[in-house]
């Protein structure tokens, strides 16, 4: 084993190195040192690697040999468990969705069922997030997808989820709009526009088997704070009695943040009086989308989903999530979250209608250390405004034994058909007449 003298030393040291320089590349310039405090753990790591590189310089080629065969075993014992933890959970919930539905879970990527859906089905289009229409070059900002349409959504329950879009490109039947008076009219993000199930499954659908009423969902993936002002401002009408104003922990501060950068959306906040126009400008908007899911098909024909898989593996993704669960701290309102739910508030009361404002908690609450100062600050901000809060976290989660009957199965990120049902009846249980 002559090449230890040679290969084995300079070898350790130069991947402790590139391990550092990687660390110091994520942290700082990736993340610009907002989470440094996530990455010290592999700062110490790689320092202590770099140490050890250096000591193997200067011990003995018999305990070089030993160490060798550690080094190894150690790392097929990591990638052994890694594997464990990639194929063991899809397996076993393929298997658990064939006893229950007697089909075969769908393995088929985005790009694959669009093109099969689109052989057979005649205006087939994507969902489609909003932060896609964050382009301040264009005249326009839609909240709604393709209209008419049946939009390919996401695959977290087995199958994937269609959406078939009414005149404005949400997701309801387009009669609601035909009929004058609107029990519930909600405005969330993929949550209420009930990602990753279909009709009758997502909430607005339960509300309306619930109260035989009708039901306005106006749900749009990567929706927050700010749009949905704006979304209420622009189809809001006198004969709206219950408006839900749903707020999902996850990810609608940071998407406030984003949002309050476009230029059309802040006209909102700045001119009481401004509108889009947008229910008169339909067309316009399927012409933009249209150009957005062109290139999204696009993306989905260069993309390699099997290559990212793979990076995953080689990362030991799972194994170190496992290992070092992250800290959760989610950004703290701001004086603009507060000002955009007074507005919210002024308009609705405006209207004569009910504002409740609904609070629903991510997964990484139920198996992470959570940090609970945003949820507390959120919660004083909306009951000092005097809006009534419905607080999903307290009404449903922290009473029921297995969290994951409540979330999707692959991915614990949307609702199961059971978790949007039981949201749906706490929200009618706090909202009835």
């Amino acid at each position: 084993m002559n090449f230890l003298k040679k290969i084995f030393s300079p070898t350790i040291l130069t991947i402790s190195f590139l391990l550092l320089f990687y660390t110091f590349y994520k942290s700082e310039i990736i993340w610009n040192g907002d989470n440094r405090n996530y990455y010290k753990t592999y700062y110490l790591v790689s320092s202590i690697l770099i140490c050890f590189s250096i000591i193997t310089f200067f011990i003995n080629q018999k305990i070089k040999e030993y160490l060798v065969i550690i080094i190894i075993s150690f790392i097929s014992t990591l990638y052994l468990f890694q594997g464990y933890l990639t194929f063991y959970p899809k397996i076993k919930n393929e298997m658990a969705y064939k006893k229950e539905t007697k089909k075969k879970w769908d393995r088929r990527t985005k790009k694959e069922i669009y093109n099969d859906f689109s052989a057979s089905n005649d205006n087939v289009s994507l969902a489609i997030p909003l932060n896609a229409y964050l382009d301040n070059t264009k005249p326009i900002f839609p909240f709604g997808g393709a209209s008419f349409s049946k939009a390919i959504n996401c695959n977290e329950n087995g199958y994937y989820s269609i959406i078939n879009t009414d005149r404005y490109g949400f997701n309801n039947p387009d009669d609601e709009w035909n009929i004058y008076d609107i029990e519930y009219f909600l405005v969330g993000d993929s949550y209420v526009q009930g990602d990753c199930v279909n009709m009758p499954n997502d909430m607005a659908s339960v509300l309306r088997t619930i109260t035989s009423k009708s039901i306005l969902n106006l749900g749009m993936r990567g929706s927050g704070t700010l749009s949905q002002y704006a979304v209420i401002r622009e189809y809001l009408n006198p004969n709206m009695k219950k408006i839900l104003f749903f707020f999902y922990e996850g990810n609608d501060l940071s998407d406030l943040k984003s949002q309050k950068q476009n230029k059309i959306l802040m006209r909102y906040v700045n001119d009481k009086n401004f509108s889009q126009n947008l229910n008169l400008r339909q067309s316009e908007i399927d012409d933009y989308v249209d150009d957005i899911i062109n290139l999204e098909i696009e993306n989905l024909e260069k993309s390699h989903y099997y290559l990212k898989d793979f990076f995953s593996f080689i990362r030991l993704f799972d194994l170190r999530f496992l290992i070092k669960k992250k800290d959760y701290t989610q950004p703290k309102p701001d004086l603009f979250f507060k000002q955009i739910l007074m507005l919210t508030k002024e308009l609705i009361d405006n209207n004569n209608s009910k504002l409740y404002f609904i609070y629903l908690p991510e997964y990484a609450r139920y198996n992470q250390k959570y940090n609970n100062d945003s949820y507390n600050l959120v919660k004083k901000i909306v009951t000092d405004l005097k809006i009534e809060f419905i607080d999903i976290h307290e009404e449903l989660f922290l009473k029921e034994k297995n969290h994951m009957e409540i979330f999707s199965i692959a991915h614990p990120h949307h609702y199961s058909v059971a978790g949007y049902k039981k949201v749906a009846e706490i929200i009618y249980e706090f909202t009835k007449d």
